[in-house]
């Protein structure tokens, strides 16, 4: 099995229709394994980890049912297709309301069961980027310093006075105080005040030197 090989725990207590599943979904590339019963279920994903459970609906003992919920609150990021010989409204109905994601009807067809798996898969890669990316926001916020409330601040030098007294540039105050960095340069208001007459000044003697 690859790092990208896709893990598909396949449940029904009929032999030929797990193995008639694990064939078709192997040939698209999925790792499948079997389980007879709710309580192997439970046995196997403690070890397997699948990315996607095909749950049978009717099993003698617990049902797959039955089983639902307690996959979905203890396997919250594995998506599950309730599969079952009887299509009925009022059944796939409630196989949502109990957290299912997605119900297929027997016998398979390969390009609906095709789809199906491919869309629960899919949903299971969105749901894990955005994960990632709440808790990229989430450290990246930790990270951040806000500023707030009055600062003090020289009207003449403009330097910022923090909360021990001590005098600093606005600049300095900012960086220890959020993640702001600066690049200095000289704005246009600057440049006439202070830099042009400065280089008026070096040309006058540049052209009294002999």
């Amino acid at each position: 099995m690859t790092d990208h090989e896709q893990k598909i725990l396949i449940v029904d207590d009929e032999p030929t229709i797990r193995q008639l599943l694990h064939q078709k979904l192997s040939k698209q590339g999925y790792h499948c394994e079997e389980a007879s019963s709710s309580d192997e279920t439970l046995d196997k994903m403690r070890t397997y980890s699948a990315d996607l459970i095909m749950l049978d609906i009717k099993m003698p003992g617990k049902s797959g049912m039955d089983l639902l919920p307690e996959l979905k609150v203890n396997y919250p990021a594995t998506a599950v297709i309730m599969a079952t010989a009887v299509a009925e409204a009022n059944i796939a109905i409630q196989c949502v309301k109990l957290g299912a994601d997605d119900y297929i009807t027997k016998p398979f067809n390969r390009e609906e069961l095709r789809a199906r798996v491919q869309a629960g898969i899919r949903v299971l890669e969105l749901q894990g980027a955005l994960a990632q990316r709440v808790r990229e926001l989430e450290e990246a916020l930790s990270r951040v310093k806000t500023l707030q409330g009055l600062l003090p601040i020289c009207s003449y030098c403009k330097k910022i006075r923090d909360d021990r007294n001590y005098w600093q540039q606005v600049e300095g105050y900012i960086s220890d105080h959020s993640q702001a960095q600066f690049s200095h340069g000289i704005c246009p208001e600057c440049y006439a005040r202070f830099v042009q007459p400065e280089l008026d000044r070096l040309h006058v003697q540049a052209g009294k030197v002999p």
